[in-house]
Order: structure tokens, then C-alpha cells, then sequence
């Protein structure tokens, strides 16, 4: 069966929202959050942004499944220095989402 664009897209953040069901509630929030935006961005790109765009999270969901096990890492000088711009900005752009969320779990637990 071929799936159109729409579809294909569709089936993607549907799988991606469920996907997040597992995760702990806070990173729940964040990922459910941040890929809300990211496919709201990309609503009306080109065609070629919008193939690396579906090939990049598609690639995500084939990544390691999390399970029980301790989620992220600091990432080494080194690493940073390899990114562009925009992925800096990507990057800043989710730790202020993750600390918000942070503080709007601890004030709701108080």
C-alpha cells in the first residue's frame, strides 16, 4: 500500500505522540511539546525540506529504546563546537522548554 505525503506525515506524528506515552511525564510534556512545533514549522516547507525533515525523525524513531534506563547525557565541548546555528538554537531553544516544564511540576507539587 502507498501512502500519500499527508498520510505518511501523519502516521509519523501519530507514532511519535504514542511513542511519548512511555516516557517519564516531564519529558513526556517536553518531546509531546517540542514535536508539536517542529511539525507546525514545517507545514508548509518545500518538498526537499520537507524529505529531510520526515527522514530525520523517521531516523529517530529507529534509535535506542529507553526502557528503564537513564535518559541523556552532557554533551562534550567537542560536540558543540561541531553544531550549526540553528541546531544551537535548537538546542537552547529545549533546555528553556525543560526548565519550564521543571519548574511548572515542582510548583504543581507544592
Amino acid at each position: 500500500m502507498t501512502y500519500t505525503h499527508v498520510q505518511r506525515v501523519r502516521i509519523l506524528y501519530k507514532t511519535i505522540l504514542k511513542l511519548h506515552r512511555s516516557l517519564p511525564n516531564e519529558l513526556q510534556i517536553i518531546g509531546t511539546n517540542y514535536a508539536r512545533e517542529e511539525f507546525k514549522r514545517h507545514k508548509r516547507c518545500s518538498r526537499n525540506e520537507a524529505n529531510i525533515f520526515m527522514n530525520e525523525w523517521t531516523l529517530g524513531l529507529r534509535g535506542p529504546q529507553t526502557g528503564t534506563k537513564k535518559i541523556g547525557s552532557a554533551l562534550a565541548p567537542s560536540a558543540l563546537d561541531q553544531l550549526r546555528d540553528d541546531q544551537i538554537i535548537q538546542l537552547y531553544e529545549l533546555k528553556e522548554e525543560s526548565s519550564r516544564a521543571k519548574n511548572t511540576e515542582g510548583t504543581a507539587e507544592t
